[in-house]
């Protein structure tokens, strides 16, 4: 059975894409049987060297910064696989294996990005000859006897529509939306969520999710601007569905705004208050893919 895949998108910086994406991998590999891979597909590598990089040094980790060199050294990374995939069409041959996918731990493994990435769109490629790529890249790792059968994708996306995002969009089951309580994340999300059925046809449309996160609380309650604000969002997620006849819903999980979230990705533990919360948007999301 091929893998589910949840995409994590917003197409303006900041929302907290790439903490989502973490935090998601986290919880789900921890608390259940399911095997985990995530892949950051966003050139600027907020997840890679969240990952990697080692607060105190500044320098990458000892352990992921030579297994890294060694996947750049041997050309075995994802932009190397799209290099070939390009040349070779539906010939498409790459080693697909643990020198492409970082073991986190047991059922969390990473496919890193890479600086390449970020002169994609300039660097020949065109939209025609990447647009299967993820698809093609997905049916080699669930076709691997090597690597374990991952039970979900988690894809942490550029926040322009570049070409990988084209092509994760054209495949996945979910595309999962943070939007931050405030008036530039309700105008952006009515952008995003117009343009996506333009940008993804005629391929099958995915399910839309959307969610409030870096909400605020006082006194352990959220503020009444995030609750306005939720209200606005979940009017227009029912409204665009409508309209454009697509799957847009609005989660009711709601993840607060959180100091230490960034370093509990360098650390590998969510804080403790976030994790509940964390929790009930993959039920939710897991609910919603059934």
């Amino acid at each position: 059975m091929s893998p589910k895949s949840i995409a994590v998108i917003n197409f303006k910086g900041g929302v907290g894409k790439t903490t989502v994406t973490w935090s998601l991998g986290n919880i789900i590999s921890q608390g259940t049987d399911l095997e985990v891979l995530m892949l950051d597909l966003d050139p600027q590598m907020s997840l890679t060297e969240a990952i990697g990089l080692n607060e105190n040094t500044g320098h990458l980790d000892d352990k992921f910064g030579k297994w890294y060199e060694k996947s750049l050294k041997h050309r075995l990374t994802i932009y190397d696989a799209l290099e070939v995939f390009k040349k070779a069409g539906q010939n498409f041959k790459f080693p697909v294996g643990f020198d492409t996918i970082y073991q986190i731990d047991e059922q969390l493994h990473f496919v890193p990005s890479v600086e390449e990435l970020y002169w994609l769109d300039i660097d020949g490629f065109d939209g025609k000859s990447v647009k299967d790529f993820i698809r093609r890249f997905i049916g080699k790792i669930a076709n691997s006897a090597n690597l374990p059968k991952y039970d979900l994708m988690l894809f942490d996306c550029s926040p322009s529509f570049s070409l990988l995002t084209y092509s994760v969009l054209s495949c996945c089951d979910l595309i999962l939306i943070p939007v931050n309580p405030d008036y530039f994340g309700s105008r952006g999300l009515s952008l995003v969520l117009n343009s996506l059925q333009k940008r993804i046809e005629p391929y099958p449309f995915p399910k839309i999710a959307v969610f409030m996160n870096k909400a605020k609380t006082y006194g352990g309650l959220l503020t009444n601007e995030v609750q306005f604000y939720m209200r606005e969002v979940k009017r227009l997620c029912d409204e665009i569905s409508k309209d454009n006849n697509i799957e847009v819903r609005f989660l009711e999980s709601t993840i607060r705004e959180s100091v230490g979230l960034k370093r509990a990705i360098n650390e590998g533990e969510l804080p403790r208050e976030l994790v509940r919360e964390f929790e009930k948007l993959w039920r939710e999301c897991e609910e919603y893919l059934k």
